[in-house]
Formats: structure tokens, sequence, C-alpha cells
């Protein structure tokens, strides 16, 4: 389409056809502009522009540059206008952790291309893509995998809905670059981009943390409340809890002089007496204790509980409360490794 003007009246031409007028007028006096951060869908629009352009008179050029200088010079505030301009200027006045997450976010982000990131996630999030999403969104994620990594997914999607998803890829040969790059970044701020959680461990973990602490009594009274509410909540933060009757299923005998170790003899031998008064889970657990020890160090703590005698309930808690904690804490070092209660074995 030709394009000539006899007149400087430019209230006809287009914004998009003035901005190509501008790009061309400041690439012909040897600007540089760095065009490559427009989206591509704007890219093309402004070379289709500029590419229907073919005389322009002189009067028409200078109505148009002194506009494009008019409106420049009312601007009054300029910001970024990118997510990268925006990060670079915030930087300094954000918190630590959310500068950092969002620099991570972008870095793996190009030309607006998020698809990097999902092709990151382990492959349990991708099935999860594939069986949330809309079959033709799923085809299209599963094409923009690597072939290994799609067989895979694909593999462990459920039978009909990778039927579905298969067939859809059949219709994704028109979709447009533009069209598949939408589709990256919404896949990518729904899986790839968590929200910052308030909490750093799951509900389990903190309530299991919070009952390990608490008196025996309570804990059980909790727990019994739980089972009514929600059974399969209350069964995970049974196995979250350790207290001194999971010391026998759950910790090797190997393992048990290295968990004591930082234990007080008076602390250790206390929590050892009000455990073998007590009931059988604990006496098994004392008593497991007693044969993973040396033979010499067993008798010493047998004769210190018979001279004892009996023990206070709150005194004998504290005691067997110290020796727990000594024993999460070693294992959340990674000294040892708990054996899972599921599994009756030690995890991996």
């Amino acid at each position: 389409m030709d394009f000539a003007l006899s007149s400087p009246d430019t209230s006809t031409l287009t914004r998009r056809r003035k901005a190509a007028m501008i790009v061309h007028m400041l690439i012909s006096e040897g600007g540089s502009l760095s065009l490559a951060d427009l989206p591509e869908s704007l890219q093309e629009a402004l070379t289709r522009e500029l590419g229907a352009i073919r005389l322009v008179d002189r009067s028409t050029v200078s109505a148009v540059a002194e506009e494009f200088v008019s409106e420049l010079e009312a601007v009054g505030l300029a910001a970024p206008g990118t997510r990268d301009g925006a990060i670079m200027a915030l930087a300094d006045h954000l918190s630590p952790e959310l500068a950092e997450r969002l620099r991570k976010q972008t870095a793996s982000v190009r030309n607006g291309d998020h698809w990097p990131r999902l092709v990151d996630l382990p492959v349990e999030r991708l099935v999860a893509i594939m069986t949330a999403e809309s079959v033709e969104v799923c085809a299209v994620a599963l094409s923009k995998l690597p072939v290994g990594m799609a067989a895979e997914v694909l593999g462990k999607t459920p039978g009909d809905r990778a039927r579905r998803i298969t067939f859809a890829m059949s219709q994704t040969a028109d979709v447009s670059p533009d069209a598949v790059r939408r589709i990256g970044k919404a896949l990518a701020e729904d899986y790839a981009y968590p929200d910052n959680p308030a909490f750093d461990k799951a509900p389990v973990q903190r309530l299991g943390a919070i009952l390990n602490s608490t008196i025996t009594d309570k804990r059980e009274d909790v727990l019994e409340g739980l089972d009514s509410k929600d059974p399969d909540f209350a069964n995970d933060v049974r196995k979250a809890i350790f207290t001194f009757k999971d010391i026998g299923p759950r910790v090797k005998p190997t393992d048990v002089p290295n968990c004591i170790r930082s234990v007080d003899n008076e602390v250790l031998t206390t929590a050892i007496a009000a455990a073998l008064a007590g009931e059988e889970d604990l006496r098994k657990s004392a008593e497991f204790i007693l044969s993973s020890i040396s033979q010499r160090m067993a008798e010493q703590i047998r004769e210190e509980v018979d001279e004892r005698g009996r023990v206070k309930k709150s005194e004998g808690e504290e005691a067997m409360a110290a020796v727990t904690t000594a024993i999460r804490e070693i294992a959340e070092s990674g000294v040892i490794t708990l054996i899972d209660p599921d599994e009756g074995e030690e995890d991996e």
C-alpha cells in the first residue's frame, strides 16, 4: 500500500503509522533503538507499518516529528516499563528476600519466554498441569517439553486424559507463536512462581513440633479432637510427632549412643526412671535405650533408678522431653536418620 501525503494534516494517521515514521527517522539518522525489548507482536506490527510506507512529504514528516517532540516534552514521569527495569529500580527498597526471588524469576525469562521455567519443573508438577488444564493448553505444553520429558509426563498422565491431550496435539498446527508465549506465561505464573509462603514449614510439621513439647495428656487430647475433625490430618500429625515412646520403634540401636551423648546424666536417669514406671510403650523405649548402650553404663543407670525411687510426673515428662529433643535435633542435623513409621525401615 503506497503512502503519500501532500499536507501536514496528521489527524488521518494512526498512532502505529506515526510510530513507524519516527522509528524510521531515528534509524536513518544513525540512532540505536532497543526494539528487541518490545513484545514480538509489537515488533511485527511495527515492521508491517514501516513496510507500508513509500513516500511522505517533508511537511508531514515535520508535523509528525513536532507532535512526537511535544508529547515527549509533556511526559512528567517515565517508569521502567518492564519487569526487569522495575526490579532494578526497586531492588534497594524491597526486602532482600523478595528482591532475590524476583531476580531469580526474571533471570530465567528472556524476550517474554517463560517456557524454560516450566521445563525446569519436576515431572510430578508437569503431570499436575496435564490433569488440571484444558487439553488444548496441555497439548501446547507437551509440545514445548523435550521429547524424553514429554514421554515421561505423558506416561504418568491418566489414560483417558493422555489420549485426549494427544488428539488435541493434532490441532496445534495453526497456533501462533504469540499464543504459545501467552500460554507459557500463564502456566509459569500458576505453577513455576509459587507465592512466598508465610511459614517455612507445612502445617503438619508446625503442629507436630508444638505437640512434641506439649505434656502427654494435652497432646493426646488434641490428637483425639483432630481424629474427629480430620482423621487424615491427625494421622499425618502423629507421624510428625516424636516422643519418648517413639524412640524404640524409630531409632536404630547403633544411633542411641550418639543421641544421648548431649543429655545430662541426671536428666537421662530421671527420664529412664519415669519411663520404666510408665505405660508399656514408655517402658519399651527405656529398655531399648538401656540395651543399646554399654552394659556398664546400663547397669549404672539401673542402680541410680532403684536408688531414686518414684519420680514426679512433671519431672519425668520434662526429662523425657529433653531426651527426645536431643534426638530430634541430631536427626534434623542429618547425623542420624529416623525410621519411617509407615515403612518400618530407614528413610532413604
